[in-house]
């Protein structure tokens, strides 16, 4: 008789529409992982932090139809990986459900637990949707699980160098700058979400994990391209971590290069790569003089990341560490969420 396996989706999630903008905003900053404040001064940020960006901020979901794509985008992986699990050996004739956690929006985590719990699983495998491990993003999830009630569960707590994972990122920036007829000379943007410095300078693996996945991509691109790893979506008054995707385009606009703009730590589009990538950087690009400005797609269900996912899925049911890194080779540093078992 067969398994039933509840395969577990982490990401931040999106407002599904105008009204939810605000509630969005303010679970974000309400987030201790995301402002490292006493709780009483973190609430009154998250309040007042979330009025003042509602408008701005819906304006900006207006141009995507009202709200996010990214649930809409995480329900295509799911959808994509349950059909290539019930194909897999390793789990034919189990019953496989993927749910969706949502850290900031609905479904929210704590939705997530119950539906669990009511499918009855005999294995639960937890899955962020975050190649690079953060503190701000795969340890914050899996605190919502445990403070949810979730039951116990396996997990994968970053895969910033998989195989399938790199293979679809070359794939993508091959394909954006194939289809732009091979420009030279050109350089390739690696876009990661930016993080305060001092969240990395506490020993956030985030920023090295960003940047040991360029490391692994750029051996599968052509020698002409030119490569940075750069960081987006800066906010407040902190020092953050650099340098900046909109300082990397003022420096092609000044070398005379084109770029390529890959969204490496984002695997769905939405706000950030669809308004912040598409459009501000892009107006930015022309206003300069940039010679040409390419974006490469996120990953979405492309072959190879889906094949990453299975493959993580199926090494975590067959470890016996409750903890795996579905990468190629050994940590390169220890994550706050790991065990010392953790296996690469």
């Amino acid at each position: 008789m067969g398994r039933r396996i509840a395969i577990v989706l982490f990401n931040l999630g999106g407002p599904d529409g105008p009204d939810a903008v605000r509630p969005f905003l303010r679970n974000l900053f309400s987030d201790p992982a995301i402002i490292q404040a006493p709780a009483p001064v973190r609430w009154f940020l998250a309040r007042l932090i979330s009025t003042l960006r509602n408008k701005s901020a819906m304006a900006n979901y207006a141009k995507m139809g009202g709200g996010s794509p990214l649930v809409p985008e995480t329900v295509k992986q799911a959808d994509a990986l349950k059909a290539a699990l019930k194909a897999d050996p390793a789990t034919r004739g189990d019953t496989v459900e993927v749910f969706l956690a949502m850290r900031y929006w609905h479904p929210l985590v704590e939705e997530a637990v119950k539906a669990v719990k009511a499918f009855g699983a005999d294995e639960v495998i937890l899955l962020p949707l975050y190649p690079q491990f953060s503190t701000t993003t795969t340890r914050s999830s899996l605190d919502a699980w445990t403070r949810a009630g979730g039951p116990q569960a396996r997990v994968v707590c970053c895969y910033p160098d998989a195989p399938g994972f790199i293979q679809a990122h070359a794939d993508a920036v091959m394909e954006a700058w194939t289809a732009a007829g091979k420009p030279l000379p050109a350089r390739v943007l690696w876009s990661a979400h930016g993080l305060p410095k001092k969240v990395v300078d506490a020993g956030d693996p985030y920023q090295r994990h960003v940047e040991e996945t360029v490391r692994a991509i750029i051996p599968l691109l052509p020698p002409e391209l030119d490569h940075v790893v750069c960081f987006q979506s800066r906010v407040g008054p902190l020092e953050w971590i650099g340098p900046a995707t909109e300082a990397e385009v003022e420096r092609a606009a000044a070398d005379g290069i084109g770029v390529i703009v890959s969204p490496v730590a984002f695997v769905s589009e939405h706000i950030e790569t669809l308004v912040e990538l598409d459009e501000e950087y892009r107006e930015l690009a022309d206003e300069l003089g940039v010679p040409f400005y390419l974006r490469a797609p996120a990953l979405g269900t492309r072959q190879g990341f889906i094949d990453t996912l299975v493959d993580m899925v199926t090494r975590s049911l067959a470890s016996t560490d409750q903890v795996i890194a579905g990468r190629s080779g050994s940590c390169e540093v220890q994550c706050p969420a790991c065990p010392r078992t953790c296996t690469g």
